[in-house]
């Protein structure tokens, strides 16, 4: 079964798995994330509601995802998306599917465009396995070239990778 570990820095580090996921109550989840993030589905956990379960020491000022699947990585600035970030979980009432970037899938409502900000819709990362606070910017390997940014998006029989999007 798939696990989310949330940790660094915080004074309550967590591992959740869909059955924690599912049962936060109703104020911790958002339903149906098509409503905030348009042509994404399924029902999320709203990453503020984790933060309050982990509680972020004083030292936490990014939020660096890891998706191990594919070795990918994104460090944004905690503040900016603390009431922003949903964690998607399910679909149709079941776990999310590999296919639809399962385990977990990290979005960000009202993202900008790629290479825009820190806050990009290449943080929107699939395959996420672990939320990590961290005191300054974690490992964060998205693209930074055009040429590096367009092979991330491309279909994955292209030589595209997975991570984002």
């Amino acid at each position: 079964m798939s696990r989310l570990v949330i940790d660094g820095e915080v004074e309550a580090p967590c591992v959740l798995g869909f059955e924690e996921l599912a049962a936060l109550p109703p104020a911790a989840l958002e339903v149906d994330v098509s409503r905030r993030v348009p042509k994404r589905r399924g029902d999320a956990a709203r990453l503020a509601a984790l933060l309050d379960r982990v509680k972020p020491t004083a030292r936490a000022t990014h939020l660096t995802l890891h998706a191990s699947q594919d070795d990918f990585h994104a460090s944004i600035p905690l503040d900016e998306v603390r009431e922003r970030g949903l964690v998607v979980f399910r679909v149709d009432g079941a776990p999310l599917a590999d296919e639809a970037g399962g385990p977990f899938r990290f979005l960000i409502v009202d993202a900008a465009s790629c290479r825009a900000a820190d806050v990009d819709t290449c943080a929107n990362v699939k395959f996420v396995d672990r939320l990590e606070l961290t005191a300054g910017r974690g490992v964060d390997n998205r693209p930074t070239t055009p040429r590096d940014h367009r092979k991330l998006h491309a279909p994955p029989d292209a030589g595209g990778g997975p991570a984002s999007g």
